[in-house]
């Protein structure tokens, strides 16, 4: 005698699970290295395996889901991940303190040379500075630029 199954009977316990929710246990488990380690590559991976949920869910075969799968994550290792490298190297807008003066554009007020004791005046404030190159001498009125900060000392050039 054959019987039919009904959703709500016990013989159902055992019915194997959807892919999709295979996927998104896929995700939730590259989430969590995602978290400890502070790798952005396994986010993206993460978002590969959703992208094969959403293919399974859609009613694809396995196949076209591990092909969405690797096509998504690799787009976004090999998209996302350049960005996010370039945009940790670069320095901060704002600079504060020494970082700030460096670079800038200050007016000679006492020759400078590269044994010291002249003044320069620089971001409206007076500095005592030397000259870079050992041959170099800046005269009164001259504009020079700031090359570092040592000390209290600006070097310029």
């Amino acid at each position: 005698m054959i019987r039919a199954l009904s959703p709500r009977t016990d013989d159902n316990y055992h019915d194997p699970v959807d892919p999709w929710v295979w996927w998104l246990i896929a995700a939730v488990g590259l989430g969590i290295p995602l978290v400890l380690t502070a790798m952005p590559e396994f986010g993206m991976v993460a978002v590969g395996a959703v992208a094969g949920a959403i293919t399974d869910a859609l009613g694809a075969g396995v196949v076209l889901q591990v092909v969405v799968f690797c096509a998504v994550s690799v787009a976004l290792i090999a998209v996302v991940r350049p960005m996010a490298v370039r945009s940790r190297r670069q320095q901060p807008e704002l600079r504060s303190g020494i970082e700030a003066l460096k670079g800038r554009q200050a007016v000679v007020l006492e020759r400078v040379d590269h044994g010291g004791g002249g003044r320069i005046k620089l971001a409206g404030e007076v500095w005592s500075a030397r000259s870079l190159d050992p041959g170099q001498s800046y005269e009164p009125g001259q504009q020079v630029d700031v090359v570092e900060i040592d000390g209290a000392t600006a070097v310029v050039m």
